[in-house]
């Protein structure tokens, strides 16, 4: 062999070798059951991995409704639904990736979201004008609302008493939005918090069939 094949031979081995040492696993939570956890990984479909099993190099190892104890790569993670994570030999980029909801079986998109760091379950409501919550999920966020400027509300149930804040705080999966417009709602109306337009104007939205992603603005 002489020196330029074995130089060639040589610089091909550091590509691959970089490549596998680089190369990033992606992993999004879209379901979470007790013992089990719907992911994609690396943009697949979603599949189940139950407790103890290892698809693509991601295992699953412990879960419940809440959240999901993940080793990716070697790294521990625990991801809520809806959140997800760019883990590999390379630094690890997880904020503001782009985040994949599925519909459920009416059509609606549900996930977790963080609010002030309080887990709050969301639906996507392009109808609401701004990010509703009722005041029970208000008080789980520290949210002062009653210092906010109060108004009402029509509903389904009829005229309530809302209150205008500003959330400092919204992470939807990776997605971090600051200074978030949102109304608190006096009661237990809504059931899960409305992501309403003052977000979701922030956020690109693409929809395939039954799969939405939303990508940050700015």
């Amino acid at each position: 062999m002489n020196n330029n094949r074995v130089i060639k031979v040589a610089s091909f081995l550091a590509l691959w070798c970089a490549s596998i040492v680089y190369a990033d696993t992606q992993v999004n939570v879209v379901g979470l059951f007790n013992g089990k956890a719907l992911v994609t990984i690396n943009g697949s479909a979603p599949q189940t991995l139950s407790v103890g099993q290892t698809k693509q190099g991601v295992k699953l190892v412990a879960a419940d409704s809440q959240q999901a104890t993940l080793l990716i790569e070697g790294k521990t993670k625990v991801l809520g639904m809806g959140q997800g994570v760019s883990a590999g030999g390379g630094a690890e980029s997880t904020q503001n990736q782009p985040v994949n909801l599925y519909a459920d079986s009416s059509g609606h998109f549900f996930g977790s979201m963080s609010v002030n760091g309080a887990s709050l379950k969301y639906v996507v409501d392009t109808g609401a004008t701004a990010v509703a919550l009722n005041s029970a999920d208000a008080k789980r966020a520290n949210i002062s609302y009653l210092t906010g400027e109060k108004s009402v509300a029509s509903t389904a149930s009829g005229q309530v008493v809302a209150y205008r804040v500003t959330l400092n705080t919204v992470k939807i999966g990776t997605i971090v939005l600051n200074n978030v417009s949102a109304v608190v709602i006096e009661g237990g109306f809504p059931e899960v918090v409305l992501l309403g337009m003052t977000a979701l104007n922030r956020l690109d939205m693409k929809r395939d069939n039954s799969t939405m992603t939303l990508t940050k603005k700015y």
